[in-house]
């Protein structure tokens, strides 16, 4: 089955540019030009993957995005934003998208990109090779319903947060840079690692009685995040815990 992407840009040249690599590979592309019709598109065509532009007319994109988030939609999303727009990327992030790239950029590592989303959804996402459930300090996730508990009550999380506490719950005690987490939960080798932190974030604010104190998702300094109290013993995580060189941006 052909993929579809849907490229959300008012810029005539980006989106034919885009169009064209994305055609040539094999990929059905759509086009819209302003947030109204990015909209109704996302809505009646169910893109697989949507590249959105953030300063678009008539609506925004990161309110497209939250619109969409907020009827469930899990299309896998790559914000566009401009250089030195970091808050634009942060928000685009903490709203559901999964990735985000900086104008100007190459139309191969925007169909790089694309191509490494869509690997990740055949592998049905990074929960497939899980126990099916995990329970400790409190937080419960069963990976065959998709669903997850904190003290018994049920927590809302979108398909990556999901993903990334399943990961770690499944492995507790394991101290995982976010390099690792990159490859492993978002099937990615290159990216922004701000994609992690964000999450992260997220998911101590639905599951941390003080998400600014974490006693679940522990941030291990110069190395990662761990979910509860450091493992004993031989249970190391394939390969060694690579040195994460940003330590500082660790939440």
């Amino acid at each position: 089955m052909v993929a579809t992407v849907l490229v959300v840009e008012d810029d005539p040249t980006v989106s034919s540019v885009l169009s064209a690599y994305l055609l040539k590979a094999g990929f059905e592309s759509l086009l819209a030009a302003d947030g109204v019709s990015a909209l109704q598109a996302w809505r009646e065509r169910r893109p697989d993957v949507v590249i959105l532009d953030v300063m678009i007319p008539l609506m925004s994109g990161l309110e497209v995005l939250r619109r969409r988030r907020a009827e469930d939609d899990h299309a896998a999303v790559i914000v566009l934003s401009a250089r030195g727009e970091e808050d634009d990327r942060l928000l685009g992030l903490e709203l559901g998208a999964d990735d985000y790239m900086v104008k100007p950029f190459s139309p191969r590592e925007a169909l790089g990109r694309v191509e490494a989303l869509l690997r990740r959804g055949e592998r049905l996402g990074a929960t497939a090779l899980l126990p099916r459930v995990a329970e400790r300090l409190g937080v419960r996730v069963d990976t065959g319903t998709r669903t997850a508990t904190v003290d018994g009550r049920a927590t809302e999380l979108t398909t990556r947060e999901f993903d990334l506490l399943a990961y770690l719950i499944a492995h507790p005690g394991l101290t995982f840079t976010k390099e690792q987490l990159m490859r492993r939960v978002w099937g990615w080798d290159f990216g922004d690692t701000s994609t992690v932190t964000v999450h992260v974030r997220r998911v101590r604010e639905k599951i941390e009685d003080d998400p600014s104190d974490p006693m679940r998702i522990v941030t291990v300094r110069g190395a990662g995040y761990r979910f509860g109290d450091e493992a004993a013993g031989p249970d190391m995580p394939e390969g060694p815990v690579e040195a994460a060189g940003d330590a500082e941006e660790l939440p």
